[in-house]
């Protein structure tokens, strides 16, 4: 293994949309690290190509490599675990894609595994760092807003089911409240801080060519009595509501925040007027497309962050218990909509 007086050695395995963002962001904005390797996915070796690193045909052949020191996950959702547990057992430090597996138990294998060998486990919830996000944690930390009363949370693409891998169609992906609103359910839980105790949910498909869910409502409850909700839709007609791609209001004691992650956050103190107090600028997904600057600039902070803490052995911000916790109160809202009853989440 490295010393930590040199660059931390990183080995991605996917090769798609995220491997890229993670191999762009990675080279160009990340301190103290380097890509060292890519494997998984048709696509692996042009990306090692395009970044001039070591192709390896298969995960194993990745995480046996001595000089490696981390491993980032990007593969689709059913090979999260077999890959993670396999990295972990040869020594490798985690970063995981959101979601972090497809089930409690996996997860927890993956925790238990780190934990014995003294490793760091990161998942990838990038909507943390964003600004109007960590904007929006602060002010609510600071108790200038009082109580949290209500919590509300959306996650729209408009027409996004065509526009989505066909792996994320396939049955064992599960569906995009799992694959895409885990974000939310960690949002939820971060800007609150309070666990998801209870969860009551409807997730279907409102277009009959897909079988796959690609909406859902959520009602949930958390440890303080605080009611949340979450609706996420890949299938709202275009052009969709402003301002609704990953957003939140918060009616809190003495006002109201409402928070546009890829816009502006803006609250409301005491009965004033709206004030904004954060803004991201806009993604240039026509020009620059999904490697915009912009777009990478929350997976910058999240890296930074983990190459941090192997270099220090400090515990990530962001933690495989939050990864596990966004996941079963997922899990949750699809067993709640297959029974029809409200789910209660262990303490």
């Amino acid at each position: 293994m490295t010393q930590w007086n040199e660059s931390i050695s990183v080995g991605i395995l996917g090769s798609g949309f995220m491997g890229r963002t993670y191999a762009e962001t990675l080279t160009k904005f990340v301190k103290d690290a380097r890509l060292v390797g890519v494997a998984c996915g048709s696509r692996a070796s042009a990306l090692a190509k395009d970044y001039q690193v070591n192709y390896y045909e298969s995960y194993n052949k990745l995480i046996e490599q001595a000089d490696i020191d981390a491993v980032f996950v990007a593969t689709p959702h059913a090979q999260h675990a077999e890959q993670a547990l396999a990295a972990a057992r040869a020594g490798k430090h985690l970063l995981i894609e959101k979601p972090m597996a497809r089930s409690v138990e996996e997860c927890d294998a993956i925790l238990a595994e780190c934990k014995s060998r003294s490793l760091k486990c990161t998942i990838a919830f990038t909507q943390r760092p964003r600004i109007c996000n960590a904007k929006t944690k602060e002010l609510l930390d600071s108790g200038k807003m009082g109580r949290i009363l209500q919590f509300r949370s959306y996650q729209m693409v408009p027409g996004g089911m065509p526009h989505l891998p066909k792996w994320q169609m396939e049955s064992d992906n599960m569906g995009t409240l799992f694959g895409h609103a885990v974000h939310n359910f960690d949002n939820i839980r971060w800007l609150t801080g309070q666990e998801i105790r209870t969860v009551y949910a409807k997730c279907r498909s409102l277009d009959p060519h897909y079988a796959t869910e690609g909406t859902s409502d959520v009602l949930m409850t958390l440890a303080d009595d605080t009611v949340a909700y979450l609706f996420s839709s890949f299938q709202v007609p275009t052009p969709g509501f402003p301002r609704s791609q990953f957003a939140y209001r918060i009616i809190c004691e003495r006002g109201l925040l409402d928070v546009d992650a890829y816009g502006e956050a803006r609250v409301s103190v005491d009965g004033s007027e709206w004030k904004t107090f954060a803004r991201q600028e806009p993604i240039d997904w026509q020009g620059k497309g999904f490697l915009d600057p912009v777009r990478l600039e929350s997976y910058g902070a999240h890296l930074q962050d983990f190459i941090h803490c192997i270099r220090e052995n400090h515990e990530p911000s962001i933690t495989g218990w939050d990864g596990r916790q966004a996941l079963a109160a997922a899990l949750a809202a699809y067993e709640s909509n297959r029974t029809g009853k409200e789910i209660v989440l262990p303490v």
